[in-house]
């Protein structure tokens, strides 16, 4: 890099030159502001080993608090981060740079933007609250590759129980407020907080996950493994499961206060926090009305698709949702040991074949292996089928999670499932964004969050892409399946606006099609159900724009990678890449 200087000219008349530090360049302001934010986040330095040496260790022995305090300082390095990249001239940027500037301007506005609606999520709750989080945080995203990771592992868990009192005490200042969760929600929370601590300690997942990805590491000596455990039980009995005791009594206490009122609607200032979570997890400017409606279309449409094949398949009686609830019921696995291992088995077969069939539809693919593992007995019954990045240091896989309770026990809808959370859904996208070295590292590693339009409107399009390339060839039920799974999200963009906007009950979306434990989802976590199928249908029409715009030159692999090598964005930005694509052809 080039000094710059400055003449200096003295009362003597003599000059002299100073050296000038040149302005920073937008890479180094990545680069810089990405590390002063991860610095204060130690669950996320620790899932993506973003630091080395000691300054990483120091951080995988701490667990990130989730106070009002601390999201307010987080909110404030938002606004100082967002007011720093405003002074940088975009129109001097390469595209890569462009884009990534608007990327994190966007996500940084949005961090900002939610300032107002802080107490509109309640830290305790069955689906994403720190009771959730923190273990899937210590169980499934620290790496433990070596006896010092393990070491750090014994040292982080220390400060679970910790965290769980900073919850506890943000749900009590909450409750002041009246800002409490609705009681079939309260009761779903406390049902998951007595069943986690509701064995000995050393049978936890806490311990038995720690134990069995220690087995696994041949450098810790057995003695030195053996202690390790011993002291994360003793840390667990004394410190976790008395954490978890406070947050149920807490909570119980709630049960007779509480409503079923189930919306934002019952909270002043609810619009327009369901405005805020529209936005963020569309990206778009749409309405509740104008979602409501497009969730309408969709289900009439596909329900029509799907009523065709059943007839093909001899189910003519009864309505689409109970002909889809019969098939169901046939396609079950057992509901034993041998079924949960079997349907992991059939789970592992169509991951693999995915992955040999993509190869013709995508010319680039990530290295990163994925696997399959179901989710810990204690949360079966809320969780939802997730996806985990690899790590960037390939210290761990990409991971896909499924809850194997009694609804999900079932061949129907499988492959679709698998398809979506892995290949060529979210493993393809995410895994590829993590290896993908012309990106700042703050977008391969999605530090500031992900865009759950693009993310999930992708896993969603990765389903209709394999019914559209002949995957379920000579499998009408399987492909019942992909159609099913798309009813499902458009049935979402109906039942997350009914419940937050339209004053919908429980029992209104159950019977609209949407299980109970999805539904309880919706209602803790508003607005992000509606992300998938708003992104899917952006995605299909950009790529009916290329092909209308390209004819014979349109290419579904360079599509694909046009897609996946811009990465996570707002879906206005991905508009505007796809339209570089064409005109670029």
């Amino acid at each position: 890099m080039k000094r710059m200087l400055t003449l200096l000219v003295l009362g003597s008349g003599v000059a002299i030159a100073i050296p000038q530090t040149p302005p920073p360049t937008i890479d180094k302001f990545f680069f810089d502001f990405t590390a002063e934010w991860m610095r204060g986040n130690a669950n996320a330095a620790t899932a993506t080993r973003y630091f080395t040496g000691e300054e990483q260790a120091r951080l995988e022995r701490q667990l990130t608090p989730d106070t009002e305090a601390y999201r307010h300082d987080r909110i404030k390095l938002a606004r100082k981060g967002l007011a720093e990249l405003r002074k940088f001239d975009r129109t001097r940027m390469s595209e890569t740079q462009r884009v990534s500037a608007d990327l994190m301007e966007w996500q940084l506005d949005t961090i900002v933007r939610e300032e107002p609606y802080l107490d509109y999520s309640f830290p305790l709750n069955q689906f994403n609250g720190v009771n959730v989080n923190i273990i899937e945080t210590m169980t499934v995203r620290r790496p433990l590759s070596n006896q010092r990771d393990a070491e750090n592992y014994v040292a982080a868990l220390g400060q679970v129980g910790a965290r769980m009192d900073e919850a506890v005490a943000e749900a009590r200042r909450l409750a002041a407020k009246n800002m409490i969760p609705p009681r079939f929600i309260i009761q779903a929370t406390l049902t998951q907080l007595k069943q986690f601590i509701g064995t000995d300690p050393v049978e936890n997942p806490l311990i038995t996950t720690f134990q069995q990805r220690m087995s696994s590491v041949a450098a810790i000596p057995d003695p030195r493994r053996t202690e390790l455990r011993d002291d994360a039980a003793r840390i667990v009995k004394d410190q976790v499961y008395p954490a978890w005791q406070k947050a149920i009594a807490l909570l119980e206490p709630f049960l007779a206060r509480a409503t079923d009122d189930a919306g934002l609607w019952r909270f002043k200032g609810g619009p327009e926090a369901y405005a805020y979570v529209l936005r963020r997890f569309t990206t778009t400017d749409l309405t509740p009305e104008q979602i409501h409606e497009i969730g309408l279309r969709e289900v009439a449409r596909i329900e029509k698709e799907m009523d065709t094949i059943l007839r093909r398949l001899g189910r003519t009686d009864g309505s689409v949702k109970e002909r889809i609830e019969k098939l169901q019921a046939d396609l079950a696995y057992p509901r034993t040991e041998d079924g949960r291992k079997l349907i992991m088995a059939d789970v592992e077969q169509i991951l693999r074949d995915a992955e040999r069939r993509s190869q013709s539809l995508f010319d680039e693919r990530p290295k990163s292996p994925v696997v399959a593992q179901p989710f810990p007995r204690f949360r079966e019954a809320n969780a939802a089928a997730n996806y985990s990045a690899p790590a960037p240091d390939g210290s761990r896989p990409g991971v896909f999670q499924i809850p194997l309770r009694p609804e999900r026990m079932t061949k129907f809808g499988l492959r679709s499932l698998v398809y979506h959370e892995t290949v060529p859904g979210h493993h393809f996208q995410i895994a590829f964004e993590v290896e993908n070295k012309l990106l700042p590292r703050f977008r391969q590693i999605r530090a500031f969050g992900g865009i759950s339009a693009l993310g999930e409107g992708w896993g969603l399009y990765a389903e209709r892409l394999a019914a559209e390339s002949g995957w379920y060839e000579g499998d009408l039920e399987g492909r019942l399946g992909q159609l099913d799974s798309e009813l499902f999200r458009a049935r979402r963009l109906v039942v997350d606006t009914g419940i937050h906007a339209k004053r919908w009950t429980r029992q209104q979306a159950i019977d609209y099609g949407i299980e109970a434990s999805e539904v309880e989802r919706y209602v803790v976590n508003p607005g992000q159900a509606c992300s998938y199928m708003i992104g899917e249908l952006k995605i299909i029409e950009l790529r009916e724009k290329a092909i209308k715009a390209l004819g014979d030159k349109f290419s579904l692999n360079r599509f694909h990678d046009t897609v996946l090598n811009t990465g996570t964005v707002p879906l206005t930005v991905l508009e505007r890449q796809v339209e570089g694509y064409i005109r670029g052809l």
